[in-house]
């Protein structure tokens, strides 16, 4: 939906403008006698995501199906502001291609660099770079770093990392002389096993990658984990698959990680059948010049204006070609810009609050999906906006029945996890009200019964 709002001080301009006082006045053609003195017999006012809601309802008076989904495994239904849509379609931000040239980029590079900025408010870490393809990617390229930075042979890998994520960095170092080892998860908690960590944790390892939410949405206990790490020499790297947790947890630079990287299409990217999405990395300083892409800098010209720069970018298609620490050719500028516009309209506030959201919506389905029989929870620790589910039945029975009722239940974590039998993976974020959630207890207590 694209508007254009007017404040009050704009309303004030323009009767200004046209020579009258006041909104009244411009009716006054219009008889006294006719005009409708009462309130107009009107609904109240909705909000935005409450009008989203009331179409989507319209909608499904068509004739084509509706499903009712609770599916995240790393990728999360949420709402966008209409401003985001509506500013990252104006024609200057969708016909440039990449800011080479700094004095016709001004644009491109200072929303660049307000991005960047962003990244590292977020991730409590001093460097974050213009962008990666996505949080697959991402996460294989922070490991590609602190090969560089620690040189050594081995790297430690949570199971409970995103399987997919997992495939991308095993193919990423296939070539490179690297062994991967992963470390297990608690069966009781689903946090990371710091019993497995330490037996595996030596001189040879060059960093710990852990998931936090992990692929389970159960929080992790990063510093302890990351403590080990760091008394081994071994790098820190903390992945975040859901960003909006970064509304509400610790952020990865106050816990000890060294790198932060993950998935950043929860700030107003659409889920779009897969992409495209956003993957963000982030360091310490000292780690500037193994960070791979672009990289904004804000400096001053011979005017002492302020401008922006590429800056730092060790890269293939740059001077230092032998030294590019990547072949990434992409800064996802576009899905960047978008990150940034729904960062900015929320602020620091909007997004906790967001994030508390989605944190109430899960507990409060998982409480009462939790009192039907047949249904247990099946890991103990906090969880954000996703937790799994125990069956008594086959999943793929309960599963292949609620979709015949419209509803696609979570992710079957047998597939990626052969010990997790009948267990399911659900996720509930902001766009899940209580009434959709009650509708899946229905459910869910119809075809258990």
């Amino acid at each position: 939906m694209s508007y254009i709002p007017l404040s009050q001080r704009d309303i004030e301009e323009m009767l200004r403008r046209i020579g009258v006082s006041s909104l009244d006045e411009l009716f006054q053609s219009i008889p006294e006698e006719i005009r409708w003195k009462g309130s107009l017999n009107l609904p109240s006012p909705l909000s935005e995501s409450e009008l989203l809601e009331y179409f989507e309802k319209l909608g499904q008076k068509n004739t084509y199906p509706q499903f009712l989904s609770f599916l995240g495994a790393g990728a999360y239904p949420h709402l966008i502001p209409a401003v985001v849509d509506y500013l990252s379609s104006r024609g200057e931000f969708v016909t440039p291609y990449t800011p080479y040239q700094p004095e016709v980029s001004q644009g491109t590079l200072q929303i660049i660099f307000e991005y960047q900025t962003l990244i590292c408010q977020l991730t409590a870490l001093e460097i974050a770079n213009a962008s990666l393809y996505e949080g697959a990617t991402a996460v294989a390229e922070a490991v590609l770093m602190a090969q560089r930075i620690r040189n050594r042979s081995k790297i430690l890998v949570a199971r409970s990392l995103h399987p997919q994520y997992r495939q991308v960095m095993a193919t990423y170092v296939k070539n490179l002389g690297l062994t991967i080892e992963e470390v297990d998860f608690d069966l009781k908690s689903g946090q990371l096993s710091l019993d497995d960590l330490t037996k595996r944790l030596s001189e040879e390892v060059i960093a710990l990658v852990v998931q936090n939410p992990n692929f389970f949405g159960v929080v992790e206990k990063l510093e302890e984990a990351f403590s080990l790490s760091h008394q081994k020499g071994a790098l820190a790297i903390a992945v975040i698959a859901e960003g909006l947790s970064l509304g509400l947890l610790k952020p990865p630079g106050e816990v000890g990680a060294d790198i932060a990287c993950g998935e950043g299409q929860s700030f107003g990217l659409p889920l779009a059948f897969g992409g495209p999405y956003l993957g963000f990395i982030a360091c310490r300083e000292n780690f500037l010049r193994q960070l791979p892409g672009r990289i904004a800098g804000q400096t001053k010209d011979a005017e002492g204006k302020i401008g922006y720069v590429l800056t730092l970018s060790t890269r293939e298609q740059h001077i230092r070609r032998e030294k590019a620490t990547s072949n990434i050719c992409t800064n996802q500028a576009w899905c960047a810009l978008r990150a940034t516009i729904f960062l900015e309209t929320l602020g620091p506030k909007g997004l906790r609050e967001l994030a508390y959201y989605n944190l109430q919506k899960a507990n409060y389905a998982l409480e009462k999906l939790c009192s039907l029989p047949g249904i247990k929870r099946h890991f103990s620790g906090p969880i954000f906006n996703e937790f799994v589910l125990e069956l008594e039945q086959p999943v793929n029975k309960i599963t292949s029945q609620l979709l015949n009722r419209g509803i696609i239940a979570g992710y079957p974590l047998e597939r990626d996890y052969p010990e997790l039998k009948n267990c399911l993976l659900l996720c509930v974020t902001e766009v899940h009200s209580k009434e959709k959630i009650d509708e899946l207890v229905r459910a869910f207590k119809e075809v258990l019964s």
